[in-house]
């Protein structure tokens, strides 16, 4: 039996603030919302969203409209990303949970992010996951980003999912972009899809929700209070039947997507520890 559970988060506007309009604000973008209108004009000429952005950076930054976009740059801002109340607390909490469910059992969490890796990477709860994929740049000799490197974007994130149901994971997967593509035995899985939690907020994670929900996981929405504008959004996600929870991006103790992440977690941890005890091999 696959003794393991999965949570897969998202991170902008799900475990915190958008990493990446925080960087373009600290290198010295003033009209945040312009830039994306920018963006958004990119996108009217054929351009997909993620390498749209991750361009405009680069023009942003080589014609001096930003601060230089260093790989020490973004690394910086990594270390100083704000994270939404109770994410700090909430790994251990929930190894806890499962701990106490069913000690044969562990926990992993990832992430899977169209933000930028070199910002991911560094902030304070990047040593609690067991692998974080984000898009990425291409540096030249001086450490300036000059082109995107990974993208990572809508169904590219299910890609992911199956690396982590698999076990490509970790730095050595890097250089085995085919990897995810070989045929693995049911009874060989590492972490079946049906034993995974995927939880993120924006269109970029339909496809995850998706595919998590339809192989019997757990696919959990959530929204920024502050930002009644994507509402909407979040709220549309249930009514398509993309997910069945919808909870506030809150993550301290007690809350009510803190509770159901517990109780989701839970839920697995039992289920495998029943199927364990009739298991015939």
């Amino acid at each position: 039996m696959q003794e393991r559970i999965a949570v897969v988060f998202d991170f902008d506007d799900t475990l915190g603030p958008d990493s990446t309009s925080g960087f373009l604000a600290h290198a010295g973008i003033t009209d945040i919302e312009g830039f994306w209108k920018e963006v958004g004009g990119m996108m009217a000429e054929g351009w997909d969203p993620v390498p749209a952005y991750l361009h405009h950076m680069i023009h942003a930054s080589r014609s001096g409209r930003i601060k230089p976009m260093t790989c020490d740059a973004l690394m910086a801002w990594g270390k100083t990303l704000p994270l939404f109340e109770g994410v700090e607390q909430v790994f251990s909490q929930l190894r806890d949970v499962v701990a106490d469910a069913n000690p044969r059992v562990s926990l992993e969490f990832y992430l899977i992010s169209s933000g930028i890796g070199d910002v991911l990477r560094q902030m304070s709860i990047a040593d609690e996951f067991t692998d974080i994929w984000a898009s990425e740049f291409h540096y030249d000799e001086q450490g300036h980003a000059v082109t995107p490197k990974r993208i990572i974007s809508f169904t590219d994130k299910t890609r992911y999912l199956f690396q982590i149901q698999k076990g490509v994971i970790g730095p050595a997967s890097r250089a085995k972009p085919f990897a995810v593509n070989m045929k693995v035995p049911s009874d060989q899985l590492r972490i079946p899809l049906n034993q995974m939690i995927f939880v993120g907020d924006g269109y970029t994670d339909i496809p995850c929700f998706s595919l998590i929900k339809k192989e019997g996981g757990i696919p959990i929405a959530v929204y920024d209070q502050r930002h009644v504008e994507k509402w909407g959004n979040a709220f549309q996600f249930v009514a398509d039947g993309r997910v069945s929870n919808l909870h506030s991006a809150n993550y301290q103790a007690g809350s009510d997507l803190t509770n159901f992440l517990s109780m989701a977690v839970r839920s697995l941890a039992q289920h495998i520890a029943v199927s364990a005890s009739t298991y015939q091999g």
